[in-house]
């Protein structure tokens, strides 16, 4: 393991973590960085490990409200009728992660030319449904229907193809369906939890020989950075995504699939 492989390690570990939850796909960031960084993961393991950061820096900011909510599920029908909604709207892509992961790795994370064109076609998209003169019905990710927490779910399995963001195509999908722009942000959050563990856990097992030691130590720099810099973003997201909409995120996805392909036609 030499001092470069440490360095990008640390510089995707704080890209990831910045990006994992807001809608500017943070699979493109690292696949894109490491391309250019000449960073190298068997499979791009390196990109789906190192998420484990995130998800611990989510976990630790809404541990108070996690226990709470596991606390009401004897007595109270909303918060089981929550915990529902997590779970339907994460089944969609735990379905078609598990028979499609295969190809997903070896042909589309492979791709970095479809990444950066996914990013602008997402911000476009991304930009006009924030623009859009919609009048939300739900305010409060605990008053959300199943029926809507599914539909959600299926929005959340366009992320497979990369560059698209997990969180963008929820919360694109969330708006279109009558929700507001904190809560739409708030529910791809609780919904983060059990899709990137189910991602962490999968690509962990089907990986577990091709991993070495070295490996196990670029990954955990990378799972520190991306936990401390994850932590900045979620505490302060919310209050963020009330004042100023998705907007900036749309135009700064287009900027970077812009410059992607721009680098791939000059350095390749």
């Amino acid at each position: 393991m030499d001092q470069t492989s440490i360095i990008s390690a640390l510089v995707l570990g704080i890209i990831e973590g910045l990006t994992e939850f807001i809608p500017v796909s943070s699979t493109a960031h690292v696949v894109l960085a490491s391309h250019f960084l000449g960073f190298e993961s068997p499979g791009n393991t390196f990109a789906v490990l190192i998420q484990l950061g995130a998800i611990l820096a989510i976990l630790l900011v809404y541990a108070e409200r996690l226990i709470a909510i596991a606390r009401a599920l004897p007595t109270s029908a909303k918060a089981r009728r929550f915990v529902l909604c997590v779970l339907l709207a994460f089944l969609p892509a735990a379905i078609i992660g598990a028979f499609a992961h295969g190809f997903i790795k070896s042909v589309l994370f492979e791709t970095p030319a479809l990444i950066c064109v996914v990013l602008i076609l997402g911000g476009i998209i991304l930009y006009a449904v924030d623009r859009m003169p919609l009048t939300p019905r739900y305010r409060n990710v605990m008053d959300y229907p199943p029926s809507l927490a599914l539909k959600i779910g299926l929005f959340q399995c366009l992320a497979m193809i990369p560059g698209t963001s997990r969180s963008g195509a929820t919360i694109v999908g969330s708006l279109l369906m009558g929700t507001d722009k904190r809560s739409a942000a708030e529910f791809s959050f609780f919904l983060a939890m059990p899709t990137m563990v189910g991602a962490f856990a999968l690509d962990l097992y089907k990986n577990r020989d091709a991993l070495s030691v070295d490996d196990g130590l670029i990954i955990g720099i990378g799972f520190v950075a991306a936990f401390v810099s994850a932590l900045l973003v979620v505490r302060s997201l919310l209050n963020f995504v009330s004042t100023r909409g998705f907007a900036p995120f749309a135009l700064w996805r287009i900027a970077v699939g812009i410059a992607g392909l721009l680098g791939l036609w000059i350095f390749g």
